[in-house]
């Protein structure tokens, strides 16, 4: 199956960005022109998850590659809390960490070492925008590497997610015969 490319998403910040998503196929790519191009791949055989869009959340079946090298990539099961359905990047070409965590019922914030750079909102279909944080002072801008993990971040698992308490009803429902 051909990945699905979408009309590149326009950065304010940063221009067009290419997404292709094959959910199917369990693949992700990245690209703009200045940004480090991004690669998700599903491990082969691993079963698609369909509320997932790479199709799962376990680390040990992903592989996650900026700018050619291979970083951590660590999705959290997705549970009972929006923080559960946090995703975090550990950067060993950066020294830095990213974290999409959700904020709302379809954003997620991006943060850098735990300073927010962006909110970004995907429905899961490869479609993303990215609402960047004016940089402070004291920080350093966001550059190229920051857009290129929080697309891909956002592209390959979604953005948002529904309240505990609806997430709680969600879970006791599921376990009523």
């Amino acid at each position: 199956m051909n990945p699905y490319a979408y009309v590149p998403a326009d950065d304010p910040l940063f221009g067009p960005v290419r997404i292709e998503l094959d959910h199917e196929a369990g693949t992700l790519g990245v690209s703009g022109d200045g940004l480090p191009p991004v690669d998700i791949r599903r491990a082969p055989h691993t079963v698609p998850e369909s509320h997932v869009p790479i199709g799962t959340r376990d680390p040990e079946h992903l592989t996650l590659l900026i700018d050619g090298s291979e970083e951590t990539l660590r999705p959290s099961k997705g549970f009972l809390t929006r923080r559960s359905y946090r995703v975090e990047v550990v950067s060993g070409a950066r020294k830095c960490s990213y974290l999409l965590v959700p904020d709302s019922l379809g954003t997620s914030r991006l943060l850098r070492d735990e300073r927010l750079l962006g909110v970004f909102t995907s429905s899961g279909d490869g479609r993303v925008s990215a609402d960047w944080e004016a940089a402070g002072e004291s920080e350093r801008a966001r550059d190229p590497y920051d857009a290129s993990v929080g697309y891909g971040l956002a592209a390959a698992f979604g953005t948002g997610a529904e309240p505990m308490w609806q997430l709680t009803l969600n879970a006791a429902l599921d376990l009523w015969p």
